[in-house]
């Protein structure tokens, strides 16, 4: 076998591993040993590449929990292709048990990511993962890293059903118990319905973060082509899986990296996927954060110009009817992306081996109820617009094929939260002066303000507005709402309130107009009364006074700018200099 002469001892192939296990001195020596402990032979490493199974599995995240018998059948592929697989663990994140919120933690996930991949001996790594920042954490730590690595999600769960109805987690949750709080299903109804939503290992089966995100990975050219529909529990998400395990081993072979794959072009294809299956609107902080790692200029500005001229064609829940187990069976993306081919970067490169327009070829949708032709689309524009204003003049989104199309040219009197805190202490009182015309404020919910951003965005609708049959508010926030969510919901407003954005001098009484198509969000004041109010403004308390929460909310950037770490941006010092630290 071919060997480089580097520093004293011999670098088979090029490999990062050789400079661990192919050192002719005592600490290579030490290397082999230990490894050998845990019973392999020569045989079994030396002169292969050594790939890294990064799993994101946990007992405390639902979604999660059965990626080790995902590992299983990623180990058996590479194995077939001649490499070493090593699994190892990194950090968790649940949303559904984790608080205040897994966004908090999804940039100390990435750190987890990059510095096991920088610090151990890993020619190329496969990232397990399902909940939703399980996902875009390990992206950004690979993507730092930058060793060839390929993506596998865990999928969806199968649907839920109750009393002949079709339930997706967790958009009816939110309904259900909208109707709980109006009194029109009883408690054991809303038991029952507890017990028949989430009935199989997998993520979310709406089209909510989970789904996006792994549909995004699909059209990034990070996984292979076809997986990000498969349910969890489908046996063709461990063949998948297993052929992960035999294609990072060719990527290893050929040297293909994140920075690579992740180009101008391959955002872009992102993006026009995320306009078609109508997705969560917390993918637009994910790509931006992504792009910041690999040098690419995203501007949040580019999703809304690339909305307009995308079709949105996938009917799913939260916007729609179906759920992911319908989308994989109708033809998964694969079959989306064949009928936007005209506005794809076709010639972007993918771990397949092949271009995005040789992954599509010939994809055909199967039932056309789930996945609309181009020549009917469920709306010719994409689901996803940029709003800017004297309210949000760093830009805020909103997910118009959610909301009540009546709220999307509105004008109304600001009713303001101070925290979350105060939003669920007064929302229900009999007392509170609000009607249908009325918009929600709810500020101290940002990146700082919160800390971590949290999914509060889906503010609930006052109960008193419920029994009157008021089924959406608009409601503006510095928050996020989970991808599951739905409404006249705007979100991701910036500057936030906790650094001194507009949404901080909201008073209740104001008027703030909304106008979608204009893509404006107005804040109707004076401008000499909000000079005023700006002097007398004080910013919050600090929340955190220790550990990785200061750290965060020393560092974190805007939601404009992807909430990354300012020092996280940019890739790791070259990974071959690993030798060095030996």
């Amino acid at each position: 076998m071919p060997t480089m002469r580097n520093g004293g001892y011999d670098r088979v192939n090029g490999r990062r591993s050789s400079e661990w296990f192919d050192r002719r001195d005592l600490d290579g020596f030490l290397h082999r040993s230990w490894l050998k402990s845990t019973g392999v032979t020569d045989e079994t490493f030396r002169g292969r590449p050594v790939i890294g199974i990064c799993n994101s599995w946990s007992e405390l995240v639902n979604c999660n929990v059965h990626l080790r018998g995902l590992a299983a059948a990623v180990k058996r592929g590479v194995l077939q292709a001649g490499g070493f697989p090593v699994e190892f663990p990194v950090m968790s994140l649940g949303e559904s048990l984790m608080k205040p919120t897994t966004m908090l933690y999804r940039n100390l996930m990435a750190m987890d990511v990059e510095e096991s991949i920088r610090a151990y001996p890993l020619d190329g790594v496969v990232l397990l993962t399902g909940c939703d920042k399980t996902n875009p954490a390990s992206i950004l730590g690979a993507a730092s890293a930058n060793i060839p690595s390929i993506v596998v999600t865990g999928g969806p769960m199968l649907n839920g059903h109750w009393r002949g109805e079709e339930l997706g987690s967790c958009s009816d949750c939110w309904h259900y118990n909208e109707e709980f709080r109006a009194g029109r299903i009883t408690e054991s109804e809303f038991v029952e319905i507890e017990n028949s939503l989430s009935r199989s290992n997998g993520h979310c089966m709406t089209m909510g973060t989970a789904s996006t995100m792994a549909c995004v990975t699909e059209a990034l050219g990070l996984s292979l082509p076809g997986g990000a529909a498969i349910p969890a529990v489908d046996s063709r998400r461990a063949q998948l899986a297993e052929t992960s395990g035999r294609t990072i081993v060719d990527l290893v072979d050929r040297n293909l990296r994140p920075s690579d794959i992740l180009t101008r072009e391959a955002f872009e294809n992102a993006i026009r996927v995320l306009h078609a299956i109508s997705g969560s609107t917390n993918a637009i902080i994910h790509l931006i954060a992504y792009a910041g790692r690999v040098g690419v200029d995203l501007s949040l500005q580019l999703f809304d110009e690339l909305c307009s001229s995308t079709p949105w064609l996938v009917d799913l829940k939260p916007a729609g009817r179906h759920l992911m187990e319908d989308f994989y069976y109708a033809g998964g993306l694969p079959a989306v992306m064949e009928q936007i081919r005209d506005l794809l970067q076709l010639d972007a490169v993918t771990v397949s081996g092949e271009t995005i327009g040789e992954n599509i070829a010939g994809a055909r949708i199967i039932d056309e109820d789930v996945i609309r032709p181009r020549e009917r689309p469920l709306d010719e524009g994409g689901s996803l617009v940029v709003l800017y204003g004297s309210l949000c003049p760093n830009g805020a989104v909103m997910k118009i094929s959610a909301a009540d199309p009546r709220l999307l040219q509105h004008e109304g009197t600001a009713v303001v939260f101070e925290d979350v805190h105060d939003l669920a202490a007064r929302v229900d009182d009999p007392g509170l002066e609000i009607d249908e015309q009325s918009v929600m404020v709810l500020r101290n919910a940002g990146p700082v303000g919160a800390p971590g951003m949290p999914e509060w965005g889906h503010l609930p609708i006052p109960t008193k507005l419920l029994k009157r049959g008021v089924t959406d508010l608009l409601r503006i926030s510095d928050a996020r709402m989970s991808g599951t969510s739905y409404g006249a919901v705007v979100l991701h407003v910036a500057p936030e309130s906790a650094v001194g954005g507009p949404l901080a001098l909201v008073e209740t009484g104001d008027r703030i107009r909304l106008d979608v198509a204009g893509r404006r969000l107005e804040l109707l004041v004076d401008e000499r009364e909000l000079v005023n109010r700006r002097a007398e403004w004080t910013p919050p308390a600090r929340k955190d006074e220790r550990g990785y929460r200061r750290l965060y909310e020393d560092h974190v950037l805007q939601a404009n700018e992807g909430c990354d770490l300012d020092f996280l941006r940019g890739r790791s010092p070259v990974v071959e200099d690993a030798v060095t630290y030996l």
